[in-house]
């Protein structure tokens, strides 16, 4: 699976990634409709959820916080997180995906620590918590994954981003979460970007409102690979 790679350029305010990428995944744009599925594996597929949530990532300041990404596929947010000072721990059911990761990572000068994660059987990672931040991109393609990331969150960590291009799994699973999480929400035109916040963390005063919050950005995304 990892022998027939291309490299991918991929465009940040701050400067662009390089990424390597199996070719049979590299002619599968994510192009299609939110529920267009590829016959390559997931993860080898350069999502523009993953893309969308590294533009947000590299204007951030994440300098000495602990950051994991779940599901990480390419991990391309995770690349971006450690591009701007975050100490980046990227997880994976997939031992190929993790193995493309440290190869990108010294790709793009970066440092990330991998770990094989199944969120059915977290304990490893959990033992490692707190961490600072949690990022996940495009992770919900079933709603059997909704109740094991709800689980999972708040033992990881009080704030998580999440981008989704609009799965119904997510729909769902963004109702619930609005029960023990505040959720603002920024819409673009291919994703929604979710930021959830732990209710009273850091303040010690629990919000009442379950409702999200919608911030709607105009104009068109960038395309993954510019």
């Amino acid at each position: 699976m990892l022998e027939e790679l291309v490299t991918r350029s991929i465009a940040l305010p701050s400067g662009g990634l390089r990424l390597l990428q199996p070719q049979e995944s590299a002619e599968l744009p994510d192009a299609g409709a939110v529920e267009w599925a590829p016959i390559a594996p997931y993860w080898s597929v350069l999502w523009r959820s993953g893309v969308a949530l590294a533009r947000e990532l590299d204007g951030s300041e994440l300098g000495g916080l602990r950051v994991v990404e779940l599901g990480c596929g390419l991990a391309v947010p995770s690349i971006a997180a450690s591009r701007a000072g975050a100490a980046v721990l990227a997880t994976d059911s997939c031992a190929d995906a993790l193995a493309l990761v440290r190869r990108n990572a010294c790709l793009n000068e970066v440092q990330i620590e991998t770990a094989t994660v199944d969120w059915a059987q977290p304990d490893a990672l959990v033992g490692r918590a707190p961490f600072d931040l949690v990022l996940a991109a495009d992770v919900l393609y079933e709603r059997a994954s909704v109740r094991p990331l709800l689980s999972l969150l708040p033992r990881l960590a009080e704030e998580a981003w999440l981008a989704d291009p609009g799965r119904p799994a997510a729909g769902a699973f963004l109702e619930r979460a609005g029960r023990g999480w505040s959720v603002e929400t920024r819409v673009g035109d291919y994703v929604c970007l979710h930021r959830l916040r732990l209710r009273g963390a850091g303040s010690g005063e629990a919000e009442q409102s379950g409702e999200h919050e919608h911030v709607v950005e105009l104009g068109e995304e960038p395309s993954p690979a510019d």
